[in-house]
C-alpha cells in the first residue's frame, strides 16, 4: 500500500465545496492511481474520522497556450468524501 499522505495532495476549496461543508463532504484532490478504498483508508488514517461514501472524477488537463507554444495541464483526480453523523469535523476547513 502507498504511504496516505502521497494518496491525498491537497484540500480543494471552492464556493461550490464550502456548500457541501453543511452534508460533511469535503473535497480533496487526489493521486490519479488511487482507488475509493485507498482513499477511504487514508482520510480515516489521518483525520481519525469514519468515512461513509466517496465519489471520485476523473479530470482532463486543458490546453493551454504560451505565445505560439502550447501544452497541456496535468490530468488530476479529484474525490468528494462524505463523513458519518457522529464525525467531528476537519480542523483546516472550518475558516472557510
Amino acid at each position: 500500500m502507498k504511504d496516505t499522505r502521497d494518496i491525498i495532495k491537497r484540500p480543494i476549496i471552492t464556493e461550490h465545496s464550502a456548500d457541501l461543508m453543511v452534508d460533511k463532504k469535503y473535497t480533496f484532490e487526489v493521486d490519479p492511481r488511487a482507488n475509493k478504498t485507498e482513499i477511504k483508508q487514508a482520510v480515516e488514517l489521518i483525520f481519525g474520522v469514519k468515512v461513509i461514501k466517496i465519489n471520485t472524477m476523473n479530470l482532463k488537463g486543458k490546453f493551454k497556450r504560451m505565445g505560439r507554444y502550447g501544452g497541456f495541464r496535468p490530468d488530476r483526480k479529484k474525490a468528494v468524501v462524505q463523513l458519518s453523523e457522529d464525525s467531528k469535523e476537519l480542523e483546516f476547513f472550518e475558516s472557510v
